[in-house]
């Protein structure tokens, strides 16, 4: 099961007590998932539909809560597409009394029952706006594994229910981005601290955990990674320095003989000799008096100084 998957599920087990929060998230369900089709008798019906078992049976159970005693339906299709997924259907057949209930969901029906005006709802308790945004999650919602790049979305047709779902997100201080990705609406959040406060808003508070244990590990083996490079690319170029300064010190060496040179210069040109792999620092420390790295390497940069001048001489001649 997918990270996302996973996320739906926990949600999907959450179901609200007060009726206003039942009432918001089938309401964020109906905006994301309804729509009005015909049955098979030709007659209108309000349909929700959904890949999700766990979604579907939620939509059931708020429906039956919210909308008794109206005739409540589900049936279970199957794609034709490779993967052969169920889609789940709740049905609301268009009934008597169906325009009423529906009402304070944001339906309001013409008399035939044909055609329904879509109003966005006004959400006052923070209870409810939590609820709104778990049901808008569930309706067309999905997040990236922490493991890849940290990205959650929620997608749907309607540019109207995509700004009411952006108002309520920056209620608790999100900051969602829409984008258009042919006809949808796409609000988006990107930066896992987010993505963490949204999946504590809607309550998948294991989500959340495993969200967090996996972002850690990621931030630490990232952390790790780079202090390990910046370690290979210190010693890289460390080794690359003491074999520059072995050869220009055998130059010298060849030239005119080590002895020649100031006490200072001749020994630390003998340990960079005997210890070529060795940091400025371990240098300077093995000099009698030791001296610290700016001092080393002041001494090393004397000598290719040196060095450097007799090739130069040696080329004129």
């Amino acid at each position: 099961m997918s990270f996302s998957s996973m996320a739906k599920a926990e949600m999907a087990r959450v179901m609200p007590r007060r009726r206003c929060c039942q009432e918001a998230e089938l309401t964020a369900l109906l905006g994301m998932d309804g729509a009005i089709k015909a049955t098979g008798q030709g007659e209108p019906a309000l349909v929700m539909s959904s890949q999700s078992a766990g979604v579907a049976r939620k939509i059931f159970k708020l429906s039956k809560l919210l909308l008794q005693p109206l005739t409540i339906q589900v049936a279970v299709t199957r794609k034709r597409n490779l993967k052969k997924q169920n889609v789940y259907h709740v049905f609301i057949p268009y009934q008597a009394g169906a325009a009423e209930l529906l009402a304070p969901l944001g339906l309001h029906f013409s008399e035939d029952g044909w055609s329904v005006n879509w109003e966005p709802v006004v959400l006052e308790k923070r209870c409810c706006r939590k609820a709104y945004l778990r049901g808008a999650f569930l309706g067309g919602g999905s997040v990236n594994d922490p493991e890849g790049t940290y990205h959650l979305e929620v997608i749907t047709r309607d540019q109207v229910h995509s700004q009411t779902i952006c108002k309520v997100m920056e209620v608790f201080e999100l900051n969602p981005r829409i984008s258009e990705r042919k006809q949808y609406q796409v609000i988006y959040l990107k930066e896992s601290d987010q993505i963490v406060q949204f999946l504590n808003v809607v309550g998948a508070h294991r989500a959340l955990l495993d969200f967090e244990s996996t972002r850690v590990v990621k931030d630490m083996r990232n952390r790790v990674n780079r202090l390990v490079n910046c370690e290979t690319a210190n010693l890289s170029k460390t080794v690359e320095t003491g074999v520059r300064q072995v050869e220009m010190i055998r130059l010298l060496e060849d030239r005119m003989g080590l002895e020649k040179l100031p006490l200072p210069l001749r020994e630390i040109a003998r340990l960079r000799l005997e210890f070529p792999d060795a940091s400025l620092r371990e240098l300077g420390q093995m000099l009698d008096p030791p001296v610290g790295k700016s001092g080393a390497n002041h001494r090393l940069r004397k000598l290719e100084e040196m060095a450097q001048e007799l090739m130069e001489e040696e080329g004129r001649k």
